[in-house]
């Protein structure tokens, strides 16, 4: 008996503490950022031989960007996040301000829209995607500082109106509702995490759908001939085939490339649709996948969102702290919301929004901010600890 006792205490005495790396998380992130420049220089080759004479246009800035945000990446991912809690507030009010200059003349207006901002050397960016990393590493630290009150509905309601507050900027200042949304959706996620409660939340879901629902009904019923871009967009939704020559036109090619790929599409490179869609690069990526690797190349790319949400949802689960892990869960409500809305959108099972894919679809911008996500991702998983 005695020596069963000095065996196990040998043993417990050997435990080793282990630092973590998610190798996983950073392996998937690569892979999709090399699938989605395979795609995108298959998808763009055609327009950006016809607009700038160079069809490796879009593929060489793009990868340029995601070299730059790779390294930019690694070199986040060796921070510790909790010196974020500093500047975290600068960082919102600074958003703030970027988005505040999309009025001022160093505002561009592109494909319609106002969203973008001038920089040196010929570059620009969108201020609503720093919007969204200040949301991310904010919002954590105001549920941290008030701990057990988050019970109490009145705090739980001043830290959604800091939220509410940039999805507003956002909406007001860039005009941009679908990032707006992403934003406030963000917010709940996270403070739906923290909460003790799930009944509420769920309830205000519930009625969230029915008022939608019912204020589809209404505009498809009273506002057939409104001149507002957003409302057009529903009714165009609605009937697609009603307005195929006028705003559903993007969205029935789109369901077109989708329907003629099949389950293997037809080879890379070999789309059609990719040379009469309007900016197929951005937003409609995914149809263009769909016809030339077919639904099988569609369930490839979800099963690795799928595989990256996974990872982000074992970091949160076993990160260090309270902020750590709600931080983990403002980046899985960003891609979650984000490749939702995108693919329902090519899909026609929602008006059309203009939200990218993440790490497939064209923009130095959006690329920049989603590596950083990603390192904050693997910054947080680095500092997890397990007994060997």
């Amino acid at each position: 008996m005695d020596k069963e006792v000095k065996t196990t205490t040998i043993k417990t005495s050997q435990k080793q503490v282990v630092q973590y790396f998610d190798y996983s998380l950073l392996a998937i992130v690569i892979f999709l950022v090399c699938f989605g420049l395979v795609m995108l220089y298959s998808t763009s080759s055609y327009s950006a031989q016809i607009k700038f004479n160079d069809s490796m246009y879009y593929f060489k800035r793009q990868a340029v960007f995601s070299a730059i945000s790779l390294i930019g990446m690694l070199i986040v991912s060796k921070i510790d996040y909790h010196w974020y809690v500093k500047i975290s507030k600068f960082i919102y009010v600074v958003s703030f301000v970027l988005m505040i200059l999309v009025l001022t003349p160093l505002g561009i207006e592109a494909y319609g829209a106002r969203r973008w901002i001038r920089l040196p050397f010929g570059q620009q960016m969108q201020p609503s995607e720093l919007t969204k990393l200040a949301i991310i590493i904010f919002i954590p630290v105001l549920i941290c500082k008030v701990g057990k009150h988050i019970r109490d509905y009145k705090v739980l309601g001043k830290i959604f109106l800091w939220g509410a507050a940039a999805a507003g900027g956002v909406f007001f200042f860039t005009d941009n509702l679908s990032t707006a949304i992403i934003v406030l959706g963000m917010v709940c996620v996270m403070l739906f995490v923290a909460h003790p409660k799930t009944a509420p939340f769920v309830g205000l879901a519930a009625v969230g759908c029915v008022l939608a629902a019912l204020a589809v009904r209404f505009l498809d019923a009273m506002m057939d001939t409104s001149g507002d871009f957003r409302l057009r967009r529903i009714l165009v939704w609605l009937h697609p085939e009603e307005y195929a020559d006028e705003g559903g036109y993007q969205v029935m090619q789109g369901l077109y490339a989708i329907g003629s790929g099949g389950f293997f599409g037809k080879g890379l490179g070999n789309s059609a649709q990719k040379m009469i869609i309007p900016e197929v690069q951005n937003d409609m990526i995914l149809s263009i996948v769909c016809e030339e690797l077919g639904v099988f190349g569609a369930i490839v790319i979800l099963t690795l969102f799928g595989m990256l949400l996974y990872r982000l949802v074992f970091i949160a689960q076993n990160a260090p702290d309270l902020y750590g892990s709600l931080i983990v869960t403002g980046i899985f409500a960003h891609i979650a919301i984000q490749v939702i809305l995108n693919v329902a959108v090519v899909l026609n099972l929602i008006p059309t929004t203009g939200i990218t894919l993440p790490f497939i679809s064209y923009g130095g911008t959006s690329i920049l901010f989603l590596m950083a996500e990603m390192g904050l991702a693997l910054g947080v998983s680095r500092q997890i600890r397990f007994e060997e």
